[in-house]
């Protein structure tokens, strides 16, 4: 076993964060599974620094069923005495007890740097353990060295060098309950509502909420309103009322400064809005509310990886490598130097300290940047600067996912914005060809955005059966630009058109696809959208099952989820509810495969926990159908556990969009229609639009960490129509997670690790995907 002989203590730090238990299970699942000894620091710093029961040793069991709960199960406190010498010395004393040399780390800023401080002092701190006569020579000489390891977790999302902290997801999911709750009431009473989110030096919630609610106005601390901003929002927020919207919705992060540093308060801006414009106006602050409740599905999946990471990084330590905190950079993990985030961390507290706040933005990274552009961009109408000649048409097309009017409503806008004539058309295809074509205005899709399934309509029919009717609409409307949103049939039904070029001129246009499917299967993108959606649906669905056993006799759930030949859905969703099992197509299973599960579970039956969950993708095998799978598991668990069958069914596709796919979505429309005027400018030539290259029709997607452009033509070749696939899919590597942390032994040679990466002003400014 790599870590035999190795103990690993783990910590929660600072202030709670959804997701925190999961990575407290991942890494203490992880270093038993490595051979190490693991243990649990309750009450944080200050159980550190107490000891006696505050650390205790762990096994298997001791996480079993907390990867759903909020919080920390181990608790946090704010420690003053780990400030001290003193309070260090009797924490290295502790550690060094129980013979622990490796400390994972989950918490803020803060807790890490000291942490590292921690780290620095060890030697010294050792000597004087020897010198009071505390502990020997020998003892002092075996435990020389101490590693850390930090996961971040913090809701503000404040750390620079991360792409997301563990719980930022999670109180996103919050902050947007909270304004879909509060929009339905503010339009029956035409009130306005100021919203004050939490995010004392950090504005991320407030913008990323503000973008993903389309909200009227938003205050975050990198970017002061100009002076005289109480005019421009008063006269912006009448403008929206006269244009016959009933209600206003501002939001402001709790550390709002105005351009001299003097803080903006909710009731100040409720009191400007209620004198100037005499409107109804109330004050929401959602305070706690935004730490609490169950961790999404992406903060799950999140946490488990990054506990995974820790592991991997003490275990690979040499007395040369600096601190590290672990990290996602698109969907791969990193580790990062410590040190070095949290220099950036504070550099941007300073730039904001002295009024630098370009500077500020820059610094939070790419796609903070971005958001705020972005959110810049579509909040208000701005004239177009001219009218341009283009028409753009937008449809849906497949099977309804979460997003898909987030994208439509903002590639409406941007189309507006860019001087272009827009058009939607009702009904996919076939609504193309029947002519069910009208052009919109940019208050038309207004109330999109947290809309789920899709407002246009969307059918499965393909170009192909009705194609002469589709050139005459292309050619009667003088459509030049084709945004299709939609799953599979989406990309196939532009191939399609793009194929049928040689017959008709018409179809010589600037194509665009937006991956936007619950099953995740469309070639050119690791993420569709909709899909994050339907895998907190289905996590949810998982909770209730799984706590409708406690308390019953065991029981095993096996339960079915949608995806097509897919298993994105269930792989991610069984990592997220902690599945003993999640049979996929693309993972070939044998009897044999499934004689081993059904002895495992039959092992893990035999000790405290009483439940077992068995994920099934619907296609994942022609004759191990659900029904036989519930069979099989029922004979032969017999007189030790009995099952249950559950089919998701639609409600995977149903619900209001998450925070990520609302911004996911109108990013991708954003930067489809920017790329698709670039395009038509490109091949626009005495008056008319001739486009026949491979790269006039192509897939948007989020690849590893970048927004790529990605030609159907060339996407055909790495497709497996029969099975509607992607030949290769990046998240078959998430499934080692799954089985080790279902604890199945399989060797660790399949691990891939992160590699340690560095933070600069340059790593900070490349283009983050979202």
């Amino acid at each position: 076993m790599a870590g035999a002989g190795m103990a690993i203590a783990v910590l929660t730090s600072g202030g709670d964060a959804q997701g925190m238990n999961a990575a407290v299970r991942a890494v203490t699942r992880m270093g038993i599974y490595v051979g190490a000894k693991v243990f649990l620091i309750y009450e944080g710093y200050e159980g550190l620094v107490e000891g006696g029961d505050n650390i205790k040793q762990a096994n298997w069991l001791s996480v079993s069923n907390i990867i759903q709960l909020g919080g920390t199960v181990i608790g946090s406190a704010r420690c003053k005495a780990f400030t001290t010498r003193a309070g260090r010395l009797r924490a290295a004393r502790n550690l060094v007890e129980h013979g622990i040399t490796n400390l994972c780390v989950i918490g803020g800023d803060g807790s890490l740097t000291g942490a590292d401080i921690f780290r620095s002092e060890w030697g010294g701190l050792l000597e004087e353990l020897v010198q009071d006569g505390q502990i020997s020579e020998e003892v002092a000489r075996e435990n020389c060295r101490l590693n850390i390891v930090g996961l971040v977790g913090s809701i503000d999302n404040d750390f620079c060098g991360t792409d997301m902290t563990i719980g930022t997801d999670s109180a996103l999911h919050r902050i947007m309950e909270v304004i879909d709750a509060i929009t339905t009431t503010a339009q029956s009473h035409q009130r306005t509502f100021v919203l004050e989110v939490m995010g004392r030096h950090c504005g991320y919630l407030a913008l990323v909420s503000g973008l993903a609610s389309g909200a009227d106005w938003l205050f975050i601390p990198e970017s002061p309103p100009e002076d005289g901003w109480e005019d421009l929002m008063c006269e912006r927020l009448g403008e929206t009322r006269s244009r016959g919207s009933r209600l206003n919705i501002i939001i402001i992060a709790e550390g709002a400064i105005d351009r001299s540093g003097k803080p903006i308060s909710s009731n100040y801006v409720k009191d400007l809005v209620v004198q100037r414009l005499g409107f109804d106006t109330r004050v929401t602050v959602l305070g706690h509310v935004q730490r609490g409740g169950t961790p999404s599905a992406f903060d799950r999946v999140l946490s488990s990886k990054m506990g995974m990471e820790a592991v991997m990084a003490l275990l690979e330590a040499t007395p040369d490598t600096p601190a590290c905190v672990v990290s996602l950079s698109g969907n791969q993990s990193v580790r990062l130097p410590l040190m070095e985030c949290v220099q950036v961390t504070k550099d941007v507290q300073k730039a904001m300290d002295e009024k630098r706040f370009e500077e500020a933005i820059q610094l939070r990274g790419r796609s903070f940047e971005n958001n705020w552009n972005i959110y810049k961009l579509l909040a208000h109408q701005k004239p177009a600067q001219e009218k341009s000649p283009f028409s753009l048409a937008i449809l849906n097309v497949g099977a309804p996912a979460a997003g898909m009017n987030a994208a439509v409503r903002s590639a409406v806008r941007i189309g507006i914005c860019q001087g272009h004539t827009v058009y939607v058309v009702s009904d996919g295809f076939e609504g193309l060809s029947k002519g069910q074509i009208r052009e919109v205005g940019w208050h038309d899709v207004a109330g999109w955005l947290g809309r789920g399934g899709s407002m246009l309509g969307t059918k499965r029919t393909l170009p192909k059966t009705c194609m002469e009717k589709i050139v005459e609409n292309v050619r009667k409307f003088n459509i030049q630009g084709l945004l299709v949103i939609g799953g599979f049939e989406a990309y196939e039904g532009v191939l399609q058109l793009v194929e049928a070029r040689g017959q008709y001129e018409e179809l010589c246009i600037i194509m665009c696809v937006i991956p936007a499917t619950i099953s995740n299967n469309v070639p050119g993108t690791d993420f569709s959208l909709g899909s994050d959606t339907a895998v907190n649906a289905a996590m949810e669905s998982c909770d209730r099952i799984k706590q409708s056993a406690s308390g019953t006799k065991r029981r095993v759930f096996i339960v079915e989820t949608m995806g097509g030949y897919c298993g994105y859905l269930s792989t991610v969703t069984g990592i997220a509810v902690g599945a003993d099992a999640a049979y996929v197509y693309e993972d070939p299973f044998t009897i044999h495969d499934l004689k081993a599960n059904v002895e495992h579970l039959t092992d893990k039956m035999k000790t405290d926990i009483q439940r077992g969950l068995v994920l099934r993708n619907e296609k994942c095998h022609e004759h191990y159908t659900t029904e036989f799978l519930y069979n099989l598991y029922s004979s032969e668990g017999k007189g030790i556990f009995d099952c249950r069958i559950n089919v998701l069914g639609h409600l995977q596709q149903g619900g209001a969009p998450t925070p990520f796919d609302r911004n996911y979505g109108t990013k991708l429309g954003v930067k489809a229609v920017l790329w698709m005027s670039e395009k038509l400018q490109e091949v626009y030539r005495k008056g008319r639009v001739f486009a026949n290259s491979g790269d006039s029709a192509c897939v948007i997607g989020l690849r590893k960490k970048v927004v790529a452009f990605s030609p159907v033509t060339e996407l055909k070749k790495v497709t497996d129509f029969e099975h509607r696939l992607p030949q290769e899919q990046w998240w078959l590597n998430l499934r080692l997670m799954l089985k080790m942390l279902a604890n199945y032994q399989i060797s660790l040679t399949e691990y891939i690790s992160g590699k340690m990466e560095h933070v600069t002003r340059r790593t900070l400014s490349i283009e983050k995907g979202f």
